[in-house]
């Protein structure tokens, strides 16, 4: 019993964490005069992503023995595959449920763009591309990273500096982009820490940001603990928990940031906050895995690669297509319903 209401409470703390620190993370974005998509593919995705990160290098490099060095190889593979089906999957029934409130006289008029029989469509054209492109950038990557997986060759572990280049090149290219993501101009939400200044301290920005990530990283931890406990009392394999259950806890803060988000109306943050997620979740633990192990895939670790591939490409033919609507965003989710069925022959 204990177990369930410490997953529970963990789940609010992250939750509320996460509420502050979306706050404190867009006034940042403005202190640092970064485009505002930036605000969620770097900032907020390299924070919430930092503890994980932190997480594979621990398991990488002070593991002792290949199994134990081997959670980190799954890491590296879990989180992508969340984000790719679990976290726009969420973003999209989020963002049906919103649209259902707002349904009816006061939604007549928005001149939103038609996107069928899934609902208006998620952004103009110029939105939609920018989303696929982020999606370009990330699959040519995972696709080496599992490729990588299945071959073995002396001089492997170098190419993990590569994964490290892939990452500075598209930070570099996102912090220099321009102010076109949605309300680049608008006015930002009070501080939470000093609600009645117009202008937050930057001292108070950056403390509240960093205040909130520490919540952030030892709920999350605590969260995947009780999982873990949780797993073995429902009849689950701690085969099946590490694959199933503990890579959605490990990302649960960025479905928390990307549904915020979607309630506060801005949905394209809520986007880049994953997309970008993904692209560091597909470079530096990879790189770190590449360099410290011997990054070689099981039928389960490759299957949870073919998955998250599957799930983009869908993503990224709706995107270029014009075509991505919240109810075709969530369909992302049913790949990892796909991935849990798989698991049953594999780990059976």
């Amino acid at each position: 019993m204990v177990h369930y209401v410490l997953l529970i409470v963990c789940a609010v703390a992250i939750y509320l964490s996460c509420e502050w620190f979306v706050n404190a993370v867009e006034w940042l974005g403005k202190r640092l005069n970064v485009a505002k998509m930036a605000v969620g593919t770097i900032l907020a995705a390299f924070g919430t992503a930092l503890p994980e990160s932190v997480v594979t290098l621990i398991a990488v490099t002070t593991g002792a023995n290949a199994e134990a060095k081997n959670i980190g190889v799954g890491a590296a593979l879990g989180g992508p595959l969340v984000l790719a089906t679990v976290a726009y999957g969420v973003t999209g029934v989020a963002l049906l449920l919103k649209r259902r409130k707002q349904s009816g006289p006061a939604r007549s008029g928005t001149g939103a763009p038609p996107g069928g029989p899934g609902g208006p469509q998620l952004g103009d054209e110029k939105d939609m591309r920018r989303l696929a492109k982020d999606q370009t950038w990330f699959l040519p990557i995972f696709m080496v990273k599992v490729a990588l997986g299945l071959v073995a060759f002396a001089f492997k572990p170098v190419l993990g500096v590569l994964f490290f280049a892939a990452y500075a090149v598209y930070f570099w290219r996102e912090t220099r982009g321009g102010q076109d993501g949605e309300g680049d101009d608008e006015e930002l939400a009070p501080l939470k820490s000093q609600r009645r200044a117009a202008s937050p301290a930057t001292w108070a920005v950056v403390a509240q940001t960093l205040a909130a990530l520490a919540v952030i990283f030892f709920a999350s931890q605590l969260f995947v603990k009780q999982l873990d406990a949780i797993g073995p009392m429902l009849g689950l394999s701690s085969a099946v928990t590490a694959l199933l259950l503990s890579p959605v806890a490990t990302e649960l803060p960025e479905i928390m940031n990307a549904i915020i988000w979607v309630r506060q109306g801005k949905t394209q943050l809520a986007l880049a906050n994953i997309s970008g997620a993904m692209m560091i979740q597909a470079t530096v633990p990879s790189g770190l895995g590449l360099l410290f192990t011997a990054w070689r895939f099981d039928s389960a670790l490759l299957w949870a690669g073919v998955i998250t591939m599957a799930s983009i490409v869908y993503l990224l033919l709706t995107m270029r297509a014009h075509r991505l609507t919240p109810a075709r965003l969530s369909v992302a989710a049913g790949f990892y319903a796909v991935f849990g069925l798989g698991l049953i022959p594999l780990l059976g």
